[in-house]
């Protein structure tokens, strides 16, 4: 098989594997036993919270886990606006996840409060500095943007965009999904309100974070059980996936001093830091040899940024269409060669439906460090075939006009 489907799921190295099953062989117990098995557990959770600190540049104390990005933020979601009036504002943008728009309609519907769309330019799949001006105003309370489209790969200037925000007074909630296991991240260095990630995204198990900044998540009403030790995180944990977890990031780690320099006696957050300091150039530098092979394919065409000025401003994620052959189509085709892609929207509905791509939507591909060059001019000479073949199944429709069959 040859992975491309990493934006929906990346594989995971064996020393995840590993710390999964070691956890429930060695430590598979409830929280807070006097006895040996869940202290060792307990303190893989606490490890947990300091890695994932350390990935993101915070305290252990300001990270929430839970299931995944999308359970996080509907959850705190609902403190964060319980904090707001009626007639207080939010700002969603057109180029987001759903998960980073609709608990924030849904939670605003509950509370009346407004909310506000942020336009992307769908020319090239941006959002612009001064369309986020046009919809801000003294009573914007917060505004949500991903650091990184998961369907189409363009980066955000989120520092930018919270020094907007914070010029009215808002909060910022990032969605970092797609942009952790490309970039290195640096929650306090954007100065972001909340980041929100899944780490089953970059090499690790089903498992949600959230950083959130001490001196407002310390003054959010809590929905919780009244024992509950932590504030946001809600029932018993998936302590293994925890412990996978904790794996992941020390992969990450591990590439910064074997590939990026990093002492391995370094700490963890500056061999992290070296880790996707090499990951970064290395996946660039496949994509570009991606999108050449594209570009030469009569009938695909790439959505959003392609001008080789523009490549730093994109994760290593081509979204294409194929004239005369659908999204899942081709996703079969790729499958039958044992070629992993997605199609569809990703969840990425409201940017899908504004290309006018709804319901069928895009392949996606996604290129990790662990995929090679061989991989992808197998995969764009697969794409070759598919779209000669997409070519000669255009056909003359009745009416007058092109029709496309499948």
């Amino acid at each position: 098989m040859a992975f491309f489907d990493g934006p929906g799921g990346t594989q995971v190295p064996e020393s995840v594997i590993e710390a999964v099953t070691r956890y429930y062989r060695e430590s598979n117990a409830n929280h807070g036993g006097a006895f040996p098995t869940s202290a060792k557990s307990d303190a893989i959770v606490d490890d947990a919270h300091a890695a994932l600190a350390d990935l993101v540049g915070v305290d252990a104390d300001e990270i929430t886990l839970g299931p995944n990005m999308t359970t996080i933020t509907f959850h705190v979601s609902r403190s964060i606006v319980a904090a707001m009036r009626p007639g207080d504002e939010i700002v969603v943008s057109g180029l987001d996840h759903q998960a980073n728009v609709d608990p924030w309609i849904a939670a605003a519907r509950d509370s009346e409060v407004i909310v506000r769309t942020w336009e992307p330019d769908l020319a090239d799949c941006t959002l612009k500095l001064e369309d986020l001006a046009e919809v801000l105003n003294e009573r914007t309370k917060l505004v949500a943007v991903g650091w990184a489209s998961n369907a189409v790969g363009t980066i955000n200037p989120i520092k930018e965009i919270a020094e907007h925000a914070h010029r009215v007074g808002a909060w910022v909630y990032v969605d970092a999904v797609h942009a952790a296991p490309h970039l290195p991240l640096d929650a306090r260095a954007v100065d972001a309100d909340f980041v929100a990630f899944s780490v089953y995204k970059f090499f690790g198990p089903h498992v949600g974070a959230l950083y959130g900044r001490r001196e407002i998540t310390d003054g959010l009403q809590a929905y919780k059980v009244r024992p509950a030790d932590h504030r946001f995180e809600t029932g018993t944990g998936n302590f293994e996936g925890y412990a996978g977890a904790v794996a992941a990031v020390g992969y990450l780690a591990d590439l910064g001093s074997r590939y990026g320099g990093a002492p391995e006696n370094a700490g963890r957050r500056e061999r992290i830091l070296a880790g996707m300091n090499a990951i970064r150039p290395y996946e660039m530098e496949l994509y570009r040899h991606l999108a050449s092979r594209l570009e030469a394919i009569e009938g695909i065409e790439i959505a959003g940024l392609t001008a080789e000025a523009d490549m730093e401003r994109r994760t290593p994620t081509a979204a294409i269409t194929i004239a005369g052959v659908s999204p899942r189509a081709a996703a079969e085709q790729l499958g039958e060669r044992g070629i992993a892609v997605w199609d569809g929207d990703f969840y990425a509905t409201g940017l899908i439906e504004r290309l006018g791509l709804a319901p069928e939507g895009v392949v996606r591909i996604g290129l990790t460090h662990y995929n090679t060059r061989a991989e992808v001019d197998g995969l764009a000479d697969a794409l070759a075939e598919i779209a000669a073949g997409g070519e000669q199944n255009r056909c003359a429709d009745p009416r007058g006009e092109i029709a496309t069959t499948r």
